[in-house]
């Protein structure tokens, strides 16, 4: 009888295991005026330890790079490409080439116009990331940040 509800929890526990979802990054959002016409907004992604993101600037064929798409609005324009710190490069085997990361969290600038009043900017970002023994399918989020 002990045996057996050993083996019954044994098999919840390795059920609720196997059934988790890997969420290794959260992303939260900021927008700072900088003049009444200019705003920089800040995208930044926080990564769980062993896991890494992997930068918008890497040559073809590797990962997926994080990219950011800004919905088209008569409230604003964006000012240039999505700039991002100095990265982490290193050779991975599993890509066959040097690939360009981040560890920890990384914060993503994108300065904008303002061309109406209370902008909201929205847009969607796409992102992949891995650990030493896997990596995740890419995946898609939209966001919403608010210009006050």
């Amino acid at each position: 009888m002990k045996n057996l509800i050993l083996l019954t929890v044994g098999l919840l526990f390795s059920l609720t295991v196997s059934s988790q979802i890997l969420k290794p990054v959260k992303w939260s959002y900021a927008a700072k005026k900088t003049s009444k016409t200019e705003a920089t907004l800040y995208l930044k992604a926080t990564i769980d330890e062993g896991w890494h993101l992997y930068s918008q600037n890497m040559a073809d064929g590797g990962p997926v790079k994080t990219s950011f798409k800004f919905t088209p609005s008569k409230a604003y324009k964006t000012v240039g490409k999505t700039t991002e710190p100095k990265a982490i490069v290193k050779f991975e085997k599993s890509f066959d080439m040097n690939v360009s990361y981040f560890e920890k969290s990384v914060i993503f600038q994108q300065k904008v116009k303002l061309t109406g009043a209370n902008a909201i900017v929205k847009g969607t970002l796409e992102y992949m990331v891995c650990d030493d023994s896997q990596c995740l399918p890419p995946e898609t989020v939209d966001f919403s940040i608010p210009v006050k």
